[in-house]
């Protein structure tokens, strides 16, 4: 048994309780982090996965009075008489140790990511069988994090077909446009997709404080010249600009700028953000790209002495976007289904003539990163649970 408890020991003046495993390894577990999460039916609503036990009551400087141990689990008597009993595996998930927490991070954040260029083989499963196999929905979704972008063929060109992938997850993300919307040629156009003109790179809805993280587009019918489709991996640009032009990178990922979005479609609306094109977590990590030059407001709230520089430093960035090496060509046909990530990849389409009918149609949607990743750990545990 890879997590058969050898020996529980309490250290530091009861403050600290050590576990040495039957494979060699340690653990070390504070008095007040056990305490805290106590699984006890007082402290622990199991039905819901939910604390009960609340910080007023805890007591940060609390030792341990008592601790007894198995080969299977932990127990531990309180200075109250209150009574913790953890299960060796339980514990053994939740070492301190950076080996151990960087292992479980993985495990729940799905963090790997393959970087492209215009060499991208394109990942395609079939769309039928992502809706009833779990293990082709898994391969779906955890490539669709890996790579950023999924085809899927085989499903029928009618509108509604979106809204099954929206069920196979959990559901849609409703934003201003519609549960789902319809790109194709139209008259007074209020976004400029729903022209025939050329689209640059750009991400959906930086003009929301939460852009969509996942973007599905289904094509119903295909013009027969033009509208091909574009697609380049902002993350992999970003490292490229970087290595290039450090100062550039430095000016896009800290300065604030205003997206705007006004007009009627569900409903009626009138939307301001500010996001800095290139997002960075804590660790200096691009977590997401936030540009669409449609949506970039005139209003732009910087010293003046800063707007030269922004351009200079964006031109270069939409520049490595449009490199040969950067960008990968394709083009939809009627019953594919694209599925990208929103936060990191820049899609643009080439123009194509407007006829007397309309030439092109794509059905699209939007799904939240929460949602896509809720379904990816579900598929994930379903599938090891198998094994």
């Amino acid at each position: 048994m890879h997590c058969a408890i050898q020996k529980a020991e309490v250290l530091d003046g009861a403050h600290l309780m050590q576990i040495l495993w039957h494979d060699g390894t340690e653990s070390f577990y504070p008095a007040v982090w056990l305490r805290d999460n106590c699984q006890c039916p007082a402290c622990y609503l199991d039905s819901a996965k939910a604390r009960k036990f609340l910080v007023e009551s805890l007591d940060v400087n609390i030792g341990i009075k008592d601790v007894s141990f198995d080969r299977k689990r932990v127990l531990i008597t309180w200075p109250n008489e209150h009574y913790s009993e953890f299960e060796a595996e339980w514990l053994k998930k939740r070492c301190f140790s950076q080996q151990a927490r960087e292992k479980l991070q993985r495990e729940l954040f799905f963090p790997e990511c393959q970087y492209w260029g215009s060499e991208l083989q394109l990942p395609t499963l079939n769309f039928e069988d992502v809706l009833q196999s779990d293990e082709h929905a898994y391969k779906w979704l955890s490539s669709l994090k890996k790579v950023g972008i999924v085809r899927l063929t085989g499903a029928s060109s009618k509108r509604g077909e979106i809204l099954k992938l929206g069920k196979r997850i959990g559901f849609l993300y409703l934003t201003f446009y519609g549960h789902t919307w319809q790109v194709q040629d139209k008259i007074d156009a209020n976004n400029v997709s729903y022209t025939t003109g050329k689209l640059s790179f750009h991400t959906d809805y930086p003009a929301l404080h939460h852009p969509p993280g996942v973007q599905l587009l289904h094509c119903i019918k295909q013009t027969v010249t033009g509208g091909d489709s574009e697609i380049v991996d902002g993350f992999n640009v970003c490292r490229k600009l970087k290595e290039k032009n450090l100062r550039a990178f430095q000016i896009l990922s800290s300065t604030f700028v205003d997206f705007t979005d006004i007009g009627v479609d569900y409903c009626d609306f009138s939307v301001q953000s500010k996001h800095k094109i290139i997002e960075l977590d804590d660790k200096g990590q691009v977590v997401r790209i936030n540009f669409n030059n449609a949506t970039r407001d005139t209003i732009f709230d910087v010293p003046v002495e800063k707007v030269q520089p922004f351009y200079t430093a964006l031109k270069e960035f939409v520049d490595l976007m449009n490199c040969k090496e950067s960008k990968f060509t394709f083009k939809m046909n009627p019953g594919d289904v694209i599925t990208f990530d929103n936060w990191r990849l820049l899609h643009g389409r080439s123009s194509y003539e407007a006829g007397t009918e309309i030439s092109r149609h794509l059905e699209g949607a939007y799904a939240d990163w929460d949602v896509v990743m809720s379904r990816l750990r579900i598929l994930y545990k379903s599938i090891q649970n198998r094994d």
